[in-house]
C-alpha cells in the first residue's frame, strides 16, 4: 500500500476514532462497496467477504432483486408506525407464517430486540397458560450463548468482556452447560421455569456444534416438562448452515422462532418472531410494540430476501459448498501445527488456532488473510469464523481456501 493509499484509510480511521464510542475492534479495513461475495475498500482493492457481516449478508452484498424492491418501496411508503395499517404488512406476515408454518409473527427490528420479545412472550405465556407464580418464571440459557449486548442480552452472558461492569443484572435467568441434557432436564422440571432459550449453533462463542441429536432432546424434554423451547436462529437460520433453519436437521420445531439478520439481505435492520396462537396471543394491544417494527419498507425488503434464498436454492449451496470447504480444511490441518480444528455446519464453519485465547495469533492472521484479499475476524481470542455469502460459487469458494491455506502455511513456516 502505497503513501497516499495510507492516508485515505487513516483519515477515515481518525475519523471515527474522534467522533465515535469506542466500543468497537474493528480490522483496519476501509470498505465502499460491495457486491455478491466481493466487498472493496476506498483505494479500491478487492476482498472474498468471509464474515457476511456476521451472517447478515447471505444473499450477497446489494443483491439486485433486493435492491430493486427497497428503490421501489421507498419511493411509495417507508413508515407508518403501528398506529395504522399499511398495506405491505399483512402480506408479509402471511408470507414469513407460512414459509416456518407458525400461526403468528411479530416483527421487530435488530436481533435483539427480537430476542427481548420471545423472553416477554415466554414470561407472559408462563403466568397465563402455565400458571407460574407472579414475577416468579425463570428462562434458562445455556452458557456461551450470545444475542446482543442490551442489559436482558448481558444477563444471560457467561462472557465478562459482555457483562463486567453493566450491573445489576435482570433476575429470572439461569445457566446452564452448552449440549448438556442432564442439566438442562433438571432446570426444566422446576414448575417456575418458563422456557429455554439457545442457539442450535452457537456462532460468537465460536461455532460450536452440538452432538448428533441434541436438539430434538431439546424438544423433548421441553415437551415433557411444558416448557417453551426458543430457538434463537438469528445467524443460523435462512439457510447459513445448509437448511433454512438449523433446527430443521432434527424433529426439533421450537415454540417460538427468533430471526433476523439476513431477514433483509443485510440492507435494513429486520427481525422476527414467530409462534402459535396459544403463545404469540398472550400479549394485547400496548404490552409490547416498536415505532419501526413491520414498516412496510421492512416487510417489502425482507420478503424478497426470503425469496431470493429459496429461488437461488442458497440452503442447498450452503450444505453443498460447507461439506467441501470442511473437507479441504481437514485434509490441510491433519499436517498443521497452528490449527487444532475445524467444526462448523454449511457455511458456518471456524479453525481453532492452536495458541492461547488471549494471545494474538488468530488477530495477525486475520490481518494477514485481509493483506491476501479476504475478510475475517477472530472471535473469543483463538478462533476465526468463516462465513462468507451463500451466494458463492464453487469455483470461489475454493479460490478462498487456497488463501486461507496459504496464510496459515505462512505462519506455519514462521513457528
Amino acid at each position: 500500500m502505497n503513501t497516499t493509499e495510507k492516508t485515505l484509510q487513516n483519515y477515515y480511521f481518525d475519523l471515527e476514532a474522534k467522533h465515535g464510542a469506542h466500543n468497537y475492534k474493528p480490522l483496519p479495513v476501509v470498505l465502499e462497496r460491495g457486491s455478491g461475495v466481493f466487498l472493496w475498500d476506498v483505494n479500491g482493492k478487492k476482498y472474498y467477504d468471509f464474515l457476511s457481516a456476521y451472517s447478515a449478508v447471505n444473499q450477497g452484498h446489494c443483491h439486485p432483486k433486493i435492491i430493486s424492491v427497497l428503490n421501489e418501496q421507498s419511493n411509495k411508503l417507508t413508515l407508518t408506525s403501528r398506529a395504522f395499517y399499511n398495506n405491505i404488512l399483512g402480506g408479509y406476515e402471511k408470507f414469513l407464517t407460512d414459509l416456518f408454518s407458525y400461526d403468528k409473527c411479530l416483527p421487530m427490528n435488530s436481533g435483539v430486540e427480537a430476542g427481548e420479545t420471545a423472553v416477554k412472550l415466554a414470561r407472559k405465556w408462563g403466568y397465563e397458560k402455565k400458571g407460574i407464580k407472579k414475577n416468579a418464571a425463570k428462562i434458562i440459557f445455556p452458557e456461551g450463548n450470545f444475542w446482543g449486548r442490551t442489559l436482558a442480552a448481558i444477563s444471560s452472558s457467561t462472557d465478562p468482556t459482555s457483562y463486567n461492569g453493566f450491573g445489576p443484572y435482570m433476575p429470572g435467568y439461569e445457566i446452564i452447560p452448552y449440549n448438556n441434557l442432564n442439566a438442562l432436564e433438571n432446570k426444566l422440571s422446576d414448575p417456575n421455569c418458563a422456557a429455554f432459550m439457545f442457539e442450535p449453533i452457537q456462532g460468537e462463542a465460536g461455532v460450536i456444534v452440538p452432538k448428533e441429536g441434541y436438539l430434538e432432546q431439546v424438544r423433548n424434554l421441553c415437551t415433557k416438562f411444558n416448557v417453551l423451547m426458543i430457538a434463537d436462529e438469528i445467524q443460523t437460520g435462512i439457510g447459513r448452515t445448509g437448511k433454512m433453519l438449523a433446527t430443521d436437521y432434527e424433529n426439533a420445531r421450537p415454540d417460538i422462532l427468533v430471526l433476523g439478520k439476513a431477514l433483509s439481505g443485510g440492507v435494513l435492520p429486520v427481525s422476527a418472531v414467530l409462534s402459535d396462537d396459544p403463545i404469540m396471543l398472550c400479549l394485547n394491544p400496548g404490552e409490547h410494540g416498536s415505532t419501526f417494527g413491520g414498516n412496510p419498507l421492512s416487510a417489502a425488503v425482507s420478503t424478497e430476501a426470503l425469496k431470493v434464498v429459496i429461488d437461488e436454492n442458497l440452503a442447498l449451496n450452503a450444505k453443498n459448498l460447507g461439506d467441501i470447504f470442511r473437507e479441504e480444511m481437514n485434509l490441510y490441518i491433519t499436517h498443521s501445527k497452528i490449527v487444532k480444528l475445524v467444526r462448523g455446519k454449511g457455511l458456518l464453519n471456524a479453525i481453532v488456532i492452536n495458541d492461547s485465547p488471549e494471545s494474538d495469533t488468530a488477530w495477525k492472521i486475520c490481518l494477514k488473510l485481509r493483506d491476501n484479499g479476504l475478510l475475517a475476524k477472530p472471535t473469543h481470542g483463538n478462533i476465526i469464523r468463516f462465513a462468507p455469502p451463500l451466494v458463492i460459487s464453487e469455483e470461489q469458494l475454493y479460490d478462498c481456501v487456497k488463501i486461507i491455506i496459504k496464510t496459515l502455511k505462512k505462519f506455519e513456516s514462521n513457528d
